[in-house]
């Protein structure tokens, strides 16, 4: 069985589109020489479990030689502890992942070195996703203190949206 290279895309609202990172995968592989043979993509939030978010799926489909792309580290999880229980399944298991945003190319056997770069840019992606939280809450607050009444449902979708770039 030939070995395949799997775009894997996810978006956290049904709003949102998944053009942009199955672009941003498409031409990676394009400049690269691969061809993507499947496509995983998802519209619903990290804080689902990796379940909902068909990573278990994607994993169990992934064997020895298998490339998997996706646009950033951040689609693969929410945490730090996530993202690397994910990295070290596929690198356990053989499979070759590339990240576009963060340069990363892990060739399926772990070194001290990839691993502190899916730490470093894990925990980033942690950060982001915490602090455009906060800054939503915060705006909502303050909102609600100058007697307006706010539909916080789109507020919510714009600062995921930013959280998706």
């Amino acid at each position: 069985m030939e070995n395949q290279v799997v775009g894997y895309a996810r978006v956290s609202t049904e709003d949102q589109e998944l053009k942009n990172q199955r672009y941003e995968i498409f031409n990676y592989a394009a400049k690269n020489d691969l061809a993507v043979s499947r496509w995983v993509e998802i519209k619903v939030s990290s804080r689902k479990s990796i379940k909902a978010r068909l990573i278990d799926t994607l994993l169990e489909q992934l064997s020895d030689g298998d490339t998997l792309i996706v646009a950033e580290l951040s689609r693969l999880g929410r945490s730090v502890g996530q993202i690397s229980i994910i990295v070290n399944t596929l690198v356990d298991t053989g499979v070759q992942l590339i990240c576009i945003k963060e340069n990363i190319k892990l060739n399926g056997s772990p070194d001290i070195q990839s691993k502190v770069m899916v730490t470093m840019f894990s925990l980033f992606a942690e950060i982001e996703r915490d602090l455009i939280s906060e800054r939503t809450k915060v705006g909502l607050a303050r909102a609600k203190a100058e007697g307006k009444l706010i539909d916080a449902a789109p507020l919510r979708a714009t600062a995921s949206a930013r959280a998706e770039r």
